[in-house]
C-alpha cells in the first residue's frame, strides 16, 4: 500500500471538513459530483460510466447524482440515504465534504455527516425556496458549531424566466430571515446562483447570468477557514462504522474530532473499555503515520486482551482515546437546551434521541434544574415543572444505553448535541458536566 508521509504539515495546505446540505432533491449530490470533476477527484470516464448506468436503470441525466448515490437503494430511490465522503483540492485547501441525505427519514445520518463539519454548503432550489429539512438541517449546522456558510440557489435554469435575477433576490431575502431566526450573523453567509446540473457558476462563470458579478463558487469556497486546533487535547476517535477488509478484516474508521492517533498507540474503546494497539493506519484507502483532528482515518488493530475475532466490541458510536486518558461514559450529564420544536410542554421523564459525534441514544431528562431569559441569560424560575418551545434551560439527562458525551468547556467536539424525537429536531443544546459511569 502506498503510504502518505504526514508527520509534518508544513508546506500542506490547509483541511477544511466541509458538509453539503439541504432538503431531499435540491440537488447536493449532483453539486458536489460537479465540483469533484472540476477538480479532477472525478475524471470523465466515470462520469460517462455512471451515464450509461443511470439509463440503463431508466434514469437518465442522473449520472451526476449516481458518483454519490453509489448504493443500489439510493440509487433506485433516488435519494442519498448514507453520509457519503470524498476528498479535492482548491487552490489554498485541501477539502473532505460529506455530502448529507435531505431526506427526512435519515436525518440522522445526516448528524453524522454534519457533526464533525467546520463549514457548509446549503443547497436550496429555485423554485422551491425554504422546506423543512432547509430549517431542519440549517438548525444542526448550528447546534454543531458550524458558522461558516455558502448557500448555493440552485436550479436556475428551471425558473420563470430562465436564469431569473428576480426569483434569486426573492429566495435570497426568505433564507436570509431564516439566518437570522436561527442566529447567524451576516457575516457568516453568503448566496451564489448556480445550475448544478448545468455547470453555472460551478467553475466558470456562468454566460446565462451576466447579471451575477462575483466568483465562481469553487473559487468562494476558498473564503472557508479551518476551524479552532483541537490537536493539544486527547484522543477523541468516535467510530463511523466498522468495515470489514478481505487482507487484513474488521477495520474501524472515523474521523479524528481532537488530538492525534498514529502507529503505536494503546487506544480504549469506550463504553466498555477495550485496549488495542495502532498497528497501521489509512486515509482514502493510503497508509498514513498519524491521524489528526478532522482526518477519516482507519486503523488496523492488535487487541489487548479478549475480544471479539469480528471485533464486534466495537460499533458505530464508540469513541477512542488515548489507554491513560480515556473517553468519559456518562451516568447523567447536565446541559443547558433549547426546545426548538414541540407542540406540547415536556415534563421530567421526557426522553428524546440525544444525537451527538456518531452516537445517538435515547436519554430521559431527570431533572429540570433552572430556566433562563434567553436575552440576558439571568435565571427565571428555579426548579421549573416543565419546559415550552423556545425555552432555555438546565437540565440533567441520563442515557438509557452506554454513551460517551463530555463537557464543552473540555471537550468541544464532544460537547454539542441535538434532541430528535419523533422524525423532528425538537432541541440542542452544550454539555456543562458529567456524571461518569464507573468501569
Amino acid at each position: 500500500m502506498a503510504k502518505k508521509d504526514k508527520s509534518s504539515k508544513g508546506g500542506e495546505k490547509p483541511q477544511v471538513n466541509l458538509a453539503f446540505i439541504g432538503h431531499v432533491d435540491h440537488g447536493k449530490s449532483t453539486l458536489v459530483t460537479r465540483i469533484l470533476l472540476a477538480s479532477g477527484a472525478v475524471n470523465p470516464h466515470t462520469i460517462e460510466q455512471y451515464r450509461k448506468l443511470a439509463e440503463e436503470e431508466g434514469k437518465p441525466g442522473f449520472e451526476f447524482a449516481y458518483v454519490m448515490d453509489d448504493f443500489p437503494e439510493e440509487r433506485s430511490r433516488g435519494v442519498t440515504i448514507r453520509a457519503q465522503i470524498k476528498k479535492f483540492d482548491t487552490k489554498q485547501h485541501h477539502f473532505t465534504i460529506s455530502d448529507a441525505p435531505g431526506h427526512q427519514d435519515y436525518v440522522s445520518n445526516m448528524i453524522k455527516g454534519t457533526s464533525q463539519a467546520e463549514a457548509a454548503v446549503l443547497l436550496v432550489d429555485a423554485k422551491e425556496g425554504v422546506m423543512p429539512q432547509t430549517r431542519e438541517h440549517l438548525i444542526l449546522a448550528k447546534t454543531f458549531g458550524i458558522n461558516q456558510v455558502l448557500i448555493a440557489v440552485n436550479k436556475m435554469d428551471a425558473t420563470i424566466p430562465p436564469y431569473s435575477k428576480d426569483v434569486f433576490n426573492s429566495t435570497v431575502n426568505d433564507v436570509s430571515d431564516l439566518f437570522k431566526e436561527i442566529g447567524f450573523k451576516d457575516d457568516q453567509y453568503s448566496f451564489i446562483p448556480v445550475s448544478a446540473i448545468k455547470n453555472d457558476n460551478i467553475s466558470e462563470r456562468s454566460q446565462n447570468m451576466s447579471w451575477y458579478k462575483d466568483r465562481t463558487l469553487i473559487n468562494k469556497l476558498d473564503d472557508f477557514q479551518p476551524s479552532k486546533d483541537y490537536s493539544g487535547l486527547p484522543l477523541r476517535w468516535p467510530l463511523h462504522d466498522i468495515m470489514k477488509v478481505k487482507t487484513v478484516g474488521y477495520i474501524p474508521v472515523g474521523y479524528v474530532y481532537a488530538g492525534s492517533i498514529k502507529p503505536g498507540d494503546e487506544i480504549v474503546f469506550m463504553p466498555g473499555a477495550n485496549h488495542a494497539v495502532v498497528k497501521t493506519l489509512e486515509e482514502h484507502h493510503i497508509g498514513v503515520d498519524v491521524g489528526r483532528k478532522g482526518d477519516p482515518v482507519g486503523a488496523n488493530l492488535r487487541v489487548i486482551g479478549k475480544w471479539d475475532k469480528n471485533k464486534k466490541n466495537l460499533r458505530s458510536g464508540y469513541v477512542a482515546g488515548p489507554a491513560d486518558n480515556p473517553p468519559t461514559v456518562a451516568d447523567t450529564f447536565t446541559a443547558n437546551i433549547m426546545l426548538l420544536e414541540h407542540s406540547t410542554p415536556i415534563y421530567v421523564g421526557y426522553a428524546p434521541m440525544i444525537h451527538v459525534h456518531e452516537a445517538h441514544v435515547k436519554s430521559s431528562i431527570e431533572q429540570m434544574l433552572k430556566k433562563y431569559d434567553p436575552k440576558t441569560m439571568e435565571v427565571i424560575e428555579e426548579n421549573p415543572s416543565f419546559l415550552m418551545k423556545g425555552d432555555l434551560a438546565e437540565v440533567v439527562f441520563r442515557p438509557k444505553a452506554p454513551l460517551v458525551i463530555e463537557p464543552l468547556s473540555k471537550m468541544p467536539p464532544l460537547g454539542r448535541f441535538a434532541m430528535r424525537d419523533h422524525g423532528k429536531t425538537v432541541g440542542a443544546g452544550t454539555v456543562t458536566s458529567v456524571n461518569p459511569r464507573q468501569y
